[in-house]
């Protein structure tokens, strides 16, 4: 069984793997594998014609990054202790991906990593998907050491501990392989957005640790599969937090929490509906009826859902929402 792979899940990104490709090449440890979500744009000729020696693994359609993952890690399931699931516009330092193998290989409770992540487009600052890890408020939105709603920090090394964390970022996410394949991977109903927050939720309600190593970091772009302009990001976002809140809250619990949730995801919904047009906020709307009528389908997930988890009961922030437009804070540090 080899070490690790760094696997990058591709769809019509032959733009990308142009820019970004040669830069993390040059300067990883493990292999590099591409998983290749039925592309048409000729990402496929491009990769075979200068890098004949990255290994190949070919689905015939779009499934996202949910499925399109889950498919591709099944062909190389056995093979490896370790996958680096690495987003396309991500560029890297040399050894980056070795010190996530190191941190993970020595800590038997914690199933996933992520580096500090850092923007590209933003010189210093923390990137939005992740930064510096990961949490959820009491209502499942999610937030990071570094990033707060929309609002980014600068790195100046306050984040430079590695810590616990309740989700690692889906651009750069160390796991162990073994675990991978044992929790189902992620939802493939999901497609994309918030399938790894579910994935370490899940990870976490059964007792294992999800960690931010700060000892290196990766660049991220962002928007290169879908922007925030599009109003199917927005649909995603909104609909995939419900799939999360309802595959990992007990039924107490979810029907606690989702009368506000409903009630802050209105506020949103007209906020939307004046600030990015009628598309984003019907977006939000159809989340709703689409989790409505497919809540079901997802309940395959729902892993010791009569399970309590100690720390969701304990969790200090009760609304990230409230204490960023209510309270003003701003930055990670400032929240109590």
């Amino acid at each position: 069984m080899k070490k690790a792979a760094i696997v990058i899940l591709n769809f019509n990104g032959k733009g990308m793997l142009k820019k970004y490709l040669p830069q993390v090449y040059n300067h990883s440890v493990y292999e590099i594998i591409i998983v290749d979500n039925g592309s048409c744009d000729g990402s496929v000729d491009y990769l075979l014609s200068h890098y004949p020696e990255i290994k190949l693994v070919l689905l015939k359609e779009n499934h996202g990054y949910s499925k399109g993952y889950n498919l591709g890690l099944e062909k190389l399931k056995g093979d490896y202790e370790f996958y680096i699931l690495l987003n396309s516009d991500v560029t890297v330092e040399p050894q980056w991906d070795e010190k996530l193998i190191q941190y993970l290989a020595v800590r038997p409770q914690v199933a996933v990593c992520q580096p500090k992540i850092l923007s590209l487009g933003r010189k210093g600052s923390f990137d939005y998907a992740g930064a510096a890890g990961g949490y959820l408020d009491s209502m499942g939105y999610p937030f990071c050491r570094g990033r707060l709603l929309h609002t980014l920090e600068m790195d100046r090394g306050q984040y430079d501990e590695s810590t616990p964390v309740d989700w690692a970022s889906g651009a750069c996410f160390c796991v162990k392989a073994a675990l991978f394949h044992d929790f189902g991977g992620f939802n493939p109903h999901f497609f994309s957005h918030m399938e790894e927050i579910d994935l370490c939720w899940r990870m976490r309600k059964e007792g294992f640790q999800i960690h931010c190593c700060s000892e290196t970091k990766v660049y991220h772009l962002g928007g290169g599969t879908l922007s925030e302009v599009n109003p199917f990001k927005t649909y995603l976002n909104f609909r995939n937090s419900l799939y999360m809140l309802y595959n990992n809250l007990t039924v107490s619990g979810f029907l606690q929490v989702i009368w506000l949730r409903f009630l802050l995801d209105c506020a949103a919904m007209i906020h939307l509906l004046f600030t990015k047009g009628w598309p984003h906020g019907k977006a939000v709307a159809m989340a709703y009826l689409d989790f409505g009528k497919k809540r079901k389908e997802i309940g395959g997930f729902r892993i010791s859902r009569t399970k309590s988890l100690k720390s969701e009961k304990s969790r200090q922030i009760f609304s990230i929402i409230f204490q960023y437009y209510l309270f003003g804070k701003r930055k990670f540090t400032q929240l109590t």
